[in-house]
């Protein structure tokens, strides 16, 4: 269908109301309390998981109010090449190098381009853009309806974009796609759900690789990574691990353990809900059907393992992982009228249904969706806001129910598009950086190139439930495990197929959710109702997909909606302590006083140095040194908007910074700096977030310590420390004191503040 006839359906089905209509289920969900027996997690009785395919956070959220997003003050620079060749010059991540592909066909913005381009002798760059509806209809203002292409997202491709963490090659890897994005404005319902309930915008995919990878990560913890299989592999015939889509490379199932088992053998009730079309298992698993709106898309990743492949009908996996609907037995006739068209798809949803109106709703449950509704490019964003809508709606259905539920919508991958927040990785080999908890299995060397697993790239990640009402964002670094882990807290199971390494750097999601006191917000939602793909489409005719060229986009470094919003207190606790060494080495200590592990990672100017990562556990330190030659220039990142910049030069000021955090009725930042050189030294400290200073001249070994209340600025922090007649050094510190108790995002993210220095 072409994207004028859609509009004109939509426009039929009275989408122009759809902002100010409320969906009365949604309004009945916000009024039904939650589950509060305990006061814990044990309130949770059902767990539901929608995995979607294929979108990166900046993609659909990266202009949310009050994530970290488009505006995030605390983004990391990269080594943008010079057009001379002589060097490098730091640039912000989103000016993405075009390369020479991208240039040579138009798509790329030259140096010194107003706002757009880089600076003067840069390479040419290509910033975030988004895809002007006006150039594919005439008064069309909204993408969630259109068809757009997608990108490549390979292990390969995926580990050329990351670029052993430079983060500098995604147009490069991906083309032009890679930059585009959606606002509030394409994809309304997801960005109420975000408002109603909690969006996290610290979730990564899993691996540095596609679809099937990542969903193994979701079912399994793993992706056959472990040390039990031997060396029969992944598949009992020497396969590594699975780094791709689809059987092993030996054309074989799977034969490592699955999540869904271990819940088996525990007693915990589970079923994964889907529609099935064509063979169950090879070589349609589920998907042999040219219908979109129809059959799994091949996603449920269990149906590629021996043990359900092989399973008696009738036994626990056959009939929880390799049953479902089967609406493609269903489909109208020729002629049939709107409403056959819409119950045919609702169809879809019988089993979970019945499930949730008898009380029979299992512990855990999986959603796989046909692919039309997975959001996966090229089918419409709000295709799948339909589908996610039903599936609510039927929750919410059975009030008793829904008070014990929790509803994840999570993203298998980011399917190629650029995220502007570097990826937490362990480190290769030591010239990467260290760790104090084993990356064993946690490199990849039988898949080309050899490199990490992950942690891939951040997608989209929303909690629904009556515990996480009131539109909250929580920071804190999960990943698919994440939801195994937040299962197993719940139910006291355990999946030894999780790595120590995952475990020490992703949370288990009980950060999300207030289990206390969860009977406080009232939010509300739009409808959804026309967003089911017209009949036509249903029925599987031909759609146009829409490939812009740069005269079709809006071009340029979105700002984010202005505001904050509520922030889910983080475990986090953090610490990074510079010592200038003789003026040829300085050293970084890492210290992580919090309650969870992070991954430090530290940048250079110098292009010549790589980027290392540094995971630290809780309660543990790590160093690491680099050689300064003439001149230092280091910036370090954590979760959550943790900066420490160090820059200086040899034989000129050096101080020992030391910053402290103080929790009593409010937060404050304090510090102590001493002056660690022989000559006098006139300091100066910044506060970026009011412009205040205070300077004191430090004799030779001169300590000078002070503390500033964060109130004002719900805990964030950013102090820049300079010395007079050095314009070469500078140190600065930024990021947010946790105090156990929820807060609210950065103003400077949501442009309340403009940080100062």
């Amino acid at each position: 269908m072409k994207s004028t006839n859609r509009r004109e359906f939509i426009q039929l089905m009275g989408m122009s109301a759809m902002a100010s209509t409320l969906n009365a289920n949604i309004a009945k969900a916000l009024a039904i309390p939650a589950n509060n027996r305990t006061g814990t997690i044990r309130d949770v009785e059902h767990i539901v998981i929608l995995m979607q395919e294929n979108n990166s956070f900046d993609k659909y959220f990266g202009t949310l109010r009050g994530v970290r997003g488009f505006s995030d003050p605390r983004a990391v620079n990269i080594n943008l090449p010079l057009q001379s060749g002589a060097g490098t010059v730091p640039v912000p991540v989103f000016l993405q190098p075009a390369g020479a592909a991208n240039t040579a066909a138009g798509y790329a913005i030259p140096p010194n381009y107003g706002t757009l381009g880089g600076p003067s002798d840069g390479a040419y760059v290509l910033p975030p853009f988004r895809v002007n509806p006006a150039s594919i209809s005439t008064g069309l203002n909204s993408l969630g309806l259109t068809y757009l292409p997608g990108t490549d997202h390979g292990w390969e491709t995926q580990h050329e974009g990351w670029n052993q963490g430079q983060w500098d090659s995604w147009p490069i890897a991906k083309g032009p796609v890679t930059m585009a994005y959606l606002t509030r404005q394409d994809i309304p319902y997801h960005y109420a759900l975000a408002d109603a309930f909690t969006v996290g915008d610290g979730y990564h995919c899993s691996i540095f690789g596609p679809t099937n990878p990542n969903r193994c990560y979701l079912w399994t913890g793993c992706i056959g990574n472990v040390n039990y299989l031997g060396s029969g592999g992944t598949d009992g015939l020497g396969a590594g691990p699975i780094t791709y889509n689809g059987l092993s490379v030996n054309n074989a199932y799977l034969v490592w353990q699955t999540f869904p088992e271990v819940l088996q053998a525990a007693g915990v009730s589970w079923k994964i809900y889907q529609d099935l079309a064509g063979a169950t298992f090879s070589p349609d698993f589920g998907d042999g059907t040219n219908n979109s709106f129809a059959g799994n898309y091949t996603d449920n990743s269990v149906l590629y393992f021996k043990q359900y492949a092989s399973a008696a009908t009738g036994s626990p996996l056959f009939n929880n992982a390799c049953t479902g609907t089967q609406i493609s037995n269903l489909i109208p006739g020729a002629g049939a009228p709107e409403q056959a068209w819409l119950a045919w798809a609702e169809h879809l949803f019988d089993d979970l249904r019945s499930d949730v109106k008898s009380g029979k709703l299992p512990q855990v449950s999986w959603i796989v969706a046909p692919a039309g509704y997975t959001e996966h490019p090229d089918y419409p964003s709000n295709y799948g806001a339909w589908y996610m809508s039903q599936i609510f709606d039927i929750l919410v259905s059975n009030p008793d129910v829904w008070s014990k539920t929790v509803f994840i919508v999570n993203y298998d991958e980011n399917d190629g598009g650029f995220d502007h927040i570097v990826s937490p990785t362990p480190p290769q080999t030591s010239a990467n950086g260290a760790s104090t908890v084993s990356i064993e299995n946690e490199i990849v060397t039988t898949s080309t190139p050899a490199g990490p697993i992950g942690l891939g790239v951040r997608v989209p990640f929303l909690a629904i439930s009556p515990w996480s009402k009131g539109g909250f964002v929580n920071s804190q670094v999960f990943d698919h495990t994440s939801v195994i882990q937040f299962i197993e807290k719940r139910f006291g199971v355990t999946e030894s197929n999780i790595s120590p390494w995952r475990r020490a750097v992703t949370g288990d999601l009980t950060s999300v959710f207030n289990f206390a006191t969860p009977n406080e917000a009232s939010v509300s939602l739009p409808t959804t109702d026309g967003y089911l793909p017209p009949q036509d489409e249903l029925a599987g005719a031909n759609v146009n997909t829409f490939a812009p060229t740069l005269s079709d986009v809006i071009i340029g470094v979105p700002k984010q909606e202005k505001g904050i919003r509520p922030a889910r207190a983080l475990p986090y606790e953090l610490q990074v302590h510079a010592t200038v060494q003789s003026h040829s080495t300085i050293e970084l200590k890492f210290s992580n006083t919090g309650k969870a592990g992070a991954v430090f990672q530290v940048r250079s100017t110098n292009a010549a140095d790589p980027v290392r990562n540094y995971t630290v556990e809780a309660g543990k330190t790590l160093a690491g040194t680099w050689n300064i030659a003439s001149a230092y220039d280091l910036s370090v990142y954590g979760p959550n908007g943790f900066v420490r910049y160090f820059k200086g030069s040899a034989g000129a000021a050096a101080l020992d910074v030391r910053s402290r955090h103080a929790i009593d009725d409010g937060c404050s930042i304090g510090w102590s700096i001493t002056n660690v050189t022989a000559k006098n030294a006139a300091v100066d400290v910044l506060d970026a977030y009011t412009g205040n200073h205070v300077t004191r001249l430090l004799r030779s070994n001169e300590t000078f310590e002070d503390e500033w209340s964060l109130d004002q600025f719900h805990g964030w922090y950013d102090l820049i420390v300079t010395v007079a007649g050095d314009p070469t050094f500078g140190y600065r510190l930024a990021g947010h004191v946790e105090t156990g108790r929820d807060s609210f995002s950065d103003p400077a993210l949501g442009g309340l503040v403009s940080l100062k220095g």
